[in-house]
Order: C-alpha cells, then structure tokens, then sequence
C-alpha cells in the first residue's frame, strides 16, 4: 500500500478503524472520515504515534456536499484518493412490518446512498487526475441471503452489491478496480446489540465456522481486494463470513 491514499469511511468504530490501522501501517497514507471526529482524532493520534500517516475529516455520507468537501480536503492535504473504503453504513433488528419510512429511508440513504456517491466522487477524481485505484464496498453475508428481522438492512446491502457489479463494469476500463466485502457475524460496535438476541446465537451455531469472525480474519482479504494484489479482481462480492453463506444441516 505504499505510495497509496486511502480513504475510509464509517472510520469512527468496528471494520473502519481496522482498515485505516492496516493500510497506515502498510506505507498508504490514510484519511479516515466520519461524523464523530473526535474518535477520528484519536485514531490518527494513533496512527501517527506508530509512525503513519493520517488526516482526519468530518464527514456524514448521507450528505453529498459533505462527502464532496471531504475529498476535497483530501486531496489538498494528500493528493488523489486512489484507494476508498467504502465502508460507512448502520443496521437495525427490526420486523419488515414495522419498519417505518423514516427508518427505511435513514437505512437505504446511509448504505446505499452514501457508498453511490462517495464511490462516484472516488472512481471520477482518479479518472481526471489519470491514476488508478481501488475501491471497496463493506456489503454484508446478508446482501446474498436473509434473516429474520433485517428486510432493510438485508435490501441495502444486495443493492451495494449489484451497485458495486455495475461500477466495476463501467469503470474498469478507466482503471478502477471495484469490489465488496461480505461480512458475516464479526463482533463490532453496531453488532453488539445483535449478539445478545437467541436468534443471532442459534444463527452462528448453525454455520460451520461455529463463532463470530476476528478483526485479523478481515485483514487479509480486506487488502486483497484494495492492493495490487487483486489487481485482477473486479465486480467481486466476497463473503468473509465463517462458512455463513453454505450454513450447515
């Protein structure tokens, strides 16, 4: 990741903070973006502290002026981004009939919303600037499959998927690389709450992992697909999930 600048958004907490950490240490320099800066803060004191470097940004990715402005900043600090960590986003347990509108709406306008629009502004900077890069959505295990009280989120996430397939389609040739992330059950900050319902315990004892991911199991096939490495991947959506997706009988 040397050489590289790196964005990651949703950098505040859970996968966010890990990303930023490993790409920092791997030689990129890191703008970690989210709503509460002072975390972001704190993590580049830390990064900085283990020899790195990073810039914090406001950023709320509901908001496309702000996205915008954040890049912006960015790029006046670092040059162009040429590697995004797409990986904003919320949840909520909720049954599909009582999802109300102004929960689907926060929901689709953070996970869906957000990853278009920061991807776009990403994908469109590399284009005129004439480098390539990488991008890489957080989707989810449940954007390929379902669970009972996560219609919204389940929605959301399947349509990062396919939004990340036609990024990669149109952008590949431009010399941007897209692809997503499939988290299954990794204990984090917005699944903490989850962890605690029956429903989550019966669903982890039905994979053949048995056990929620480690931080560690996302490093490697994080960098996959945002180094070089993957330099011939595009359109993926790789479940990281525990053998979640296979389940077991």
């Amino acid at each position: 990741m040397s050489g590289k600048v790196a964005m990651v958004t949703g950098a505040s907490s859970g996968f966010g903070v890990h990303f930023a950490k490993i790409m920092a240490a791997r030689g990129a320099k890191v703008v970690v973006a989210a709503r509460r800066v002072e975390r972001l803060e704190a993590l580049v004191a830390e990064i900085k502290a283990d020899g790195g470097e990073a810039l914090a940004v406001a950023m709320d990715v509901t908001d496309s002026a702000s996205i915008i402005a954040a890049f912006d900043q960015a790029e006046a600090a670092f040059g162009t981004v040429t590697m995004l960590a797409n990986n904003a986003g919320v949840a909520d347990i909720r049954s599909a009939l009582k999802i109300g509108e102004d929960d689907w709406d926060k929901m689709i306008d953070t996970n869906l919303k957000g990853v278009w629009i920061a991807g776009q502004q990403a994908a469109k900077r590399m284009i005129e600037a004439g480098v390539s890069g990488s991008i890489v959505n957080t989707a989810s295990i449940l954007g390929l499959r379902v669970a009972f009280g996560q219609a919204s989120y389940s929605a959301s996430k399947a349509a990062v998927i396919q939004l990340t397939k036609s990024m990669a389609l149109e952008w590949a040739g431009k010399g941007v690389r897209v692809n997503a992330l499939c988290p299954g059950y990794f204990l984090t900050e917005m699944t903490a709450a989850a962890f605690d319902s029956p429903e989550a315990q019966a669903y982890l004892n039905s994979s053949p992992a048995g056990r929620p991911g480690g931080m560690d199991e996302m490093t490697a096939p994080f960098l996959l697909l945002a180094s070089d490495a993957g330099s011939y991947l595009h359109g993926v959506a790789l479940p990281v999930d525990g053998g979640q997706s296979i389940g077991r009988m």
